[in-house]
């Protein structure tokens, strides 16, 4: 990665807390350009490119989601899976809320609060991905075994 500044956010805090291997690239974020633009700038798949989606069920309660960026939620079978009646995306300000980040550039790593975090199974069997280090253009390249280790999160299979 070429020499570049920008701010340490608390998703690279929280890295190096946890002594994680990983590595920074920056790339030209576009807005409304999603997990595509991300692979194309960064010359990888975009299935490399794991998503961090805030949701919620209905009692309002959220809760985060690591998905393949070439990949969507069925929010069908992930509220059977957690046995609750729907769940739902959160808007952006709740997602902020939550997080302490914006969206198109949240990350589950340093989230202003702590939440519960599923992942797709399918995730933790690739060599390595990319993932939001909580910024727009940032993303941070490790072995899925450093998510495991520092999110702990629940596996799930919900992706369509």
């Amino acid at each position: 990665m070429a020499k570049a500044r920008f701010s340490i956010t608390q998703a690279i805090r929280a890295l190096r807390k946890q002594g994680a291997d990983f590595i920074l690239w920056l790339y030209a974020f576009e807005e409304k350009g999603g997990t595509e633009v991300a692979a194309r700038e960064l010359r990888v798949e975009e299935h490399l490119i794991v998503k961090t989606l805030v949701m919620e069920d209905e009692a309002g309660s959220p809760f985060l989601v690591l998905m393949h960026g070439d990949r969507q939620v069925s929010t069908k079978a992930l509220a059977r899976v957690l046995g609750v009646k729907s769940v739902r995306p959160c808007e952006p300000h709740a997602a902020h809320k939550h997080t302490g980040y914006f969206v198109g550039g949240i990350s589950p790593l340093g989230t202003r609060k702590p939440l519960r975090v599923f992942i797709e199974a399918s995730i933790k069997t690739l060599p390595r991905v990319y993932i939001n280090a909580g910024k727009k253009g940032l993303l941070a390249e490790m072995c899925p075994e450093v998510l495991e280790e520092i999110l702990k999160p629940e596996p799930v299979s919900v992706g369509i």
